[in-house]
């Protein structure tokens, strides 16, 4: 989503600067990585443990090199960016993508970003469910850059044995996603439609899980985990249809990615999830944690193969006509001037010369 934000803001003539937090425990830097690659300027912040003073001061340097505004993404940068405003007068918009969830360990957080985000000049969230439990949240849904999933080639479908159906997860292999459901889903579908596979596209904690799960179901030679990947406009176009069995999402890029590339969709009655899924228009959705229903479905989907390619199209339709990166800058960019306009700072809007950090 920032990356798609960031280009949209380019061709609208903002000038993004993208940070990205290097955690010394847990190093990730393909964010970092791609927005270079694609010509935007990016810095990696070094950050140590959960407090580093260093951070801070980098992200400062930054501030104070001409920028006009501090957007940021997640309680972390929140904490980070609120800190290294300081008193100046830098407008701060923070994007709550979701809330930190239920486990004890998270709670801290979440009480300690509730209390920074009441001194943001504008927070914005993708969620509905979000906005409510925030109270003073704007709703800015997500968007894409829906040319970049179009006519792509099917790469990941050469990579892989070969399968009539491939079926696709997209996300951070995590359990909130549902992958143990949908697993438990295939040994179904399997029983009827042999000839199927399931790719599971990310990583993260669960990855040994749900590959001993698979195992232990005996699908494990239909089931492949690929690690994440940069060439996402190919996989979707190696996909048959996209499955997303999470128990709880925003507004997940996954679905608008999958959408865009004119997959059809299963996915749970989640978060903002029935905002994009209309049931027989754009895809089915389905109750979280219920693998005989997530089953029947892609069944369905198999045995209807035009009216799922229907549903790929509408969504298709769908993405392209609300939910483009060009309208979320748009819509950004006003959230951008509010906020300047109280502060008071003038700014030009019809140059476009605003810049984001």
């Amino acid at each position: 989503m920032l990356l798609a934000l960031a280009e949209a803001q380019s061709r609208a003539g903002l000038r993004p600067v993208v940070g990205v937090f290097l955690d010394e425990r847990e190093a990730h830097v393909e964010l970092f990585d791609r927005a270079a690659g694609l010509g935007i300027e990016a810095h990696l912040i070094p950050c140590a443990g959960r407090w580093d003073q260093s951070a801070v001061d980098y992200i400062r340097a930054l501030l104070e090199r001409r920028v006009t505004l501090l957007h940021c993404h997640g309680y972390k940068a929140d904490v980070y960016g609120f800190a290294a405003a300081g008193r100046r007068r830098i407008p701060l918009i923070a994007t709550c993508h979701n809330w930190p969830d239920k486990r004890i360990s998270m709670r801290a957080y979440a009480m300690l970003d509730r209390f920074i985000l009441g001194w943001f000049d504008q927070v914005t969230t993708p969620s509905g469910y979000v906005a409510a439990t925030l109270k003073r949240a704007t709703v800015v849904e997500n968007g894409i850059d829906v040319a970049r999933f179009q006519n792509a080639e099917p790469t990941l479908r050469r990579e892989l044995p070969r399968h009539e159906i491939l079926i696709g997860v997209v996300g951070r292999l995590v359990r909130e996603k549902g992958g143990e459901v949908l697993l438990r889903a295939a040994k179904t579908v399997l029983a009827a439609s042999p000839e199927t596979a399931f790719v599971f596209v990310g990583d993260g904690p669960s990855r040994r899980a749900w590959k001993t799960l698979a195992a232990d179901l005996g699908i494990g030679e239909h089931v492949f985990f690929t690690g994440t990947r940069t060439d996402m406009p190919n996989v979707y176009a190696s996909l048959d249809m996209l499955v997303l069995p999470s128990f709880e999402e925003a507004m997940p890029m996954c679905l608008l990615e999958g959408l865009a590339a004119g997959r059809p969709v299963i996915a749970t009655r989640v978060g903002e999830v029935p905002k994009l899924i209309e049931p027989g228009v754009t895809g089915a959705l389905i109750e979280s944690n219920d693998s005989a229903a997530l089953s029947d479905a892609i069944l369905r989907f198999i045995e209807n193969t035009r009216e799922a390619q229907s549903m790929g199209r509408n969504g298709q339709a769908l993405i392209a006509r609300s939910f483009s990166s060009d309208a979320m800058a748009r819509k950004y960019l006003s959230v951008y001037e509010d906020a300047l306009s109280r502060r008071r700072i003038e700014v030009t809007v019809s140059a476009r010369k605003v810049d984001a950090a």
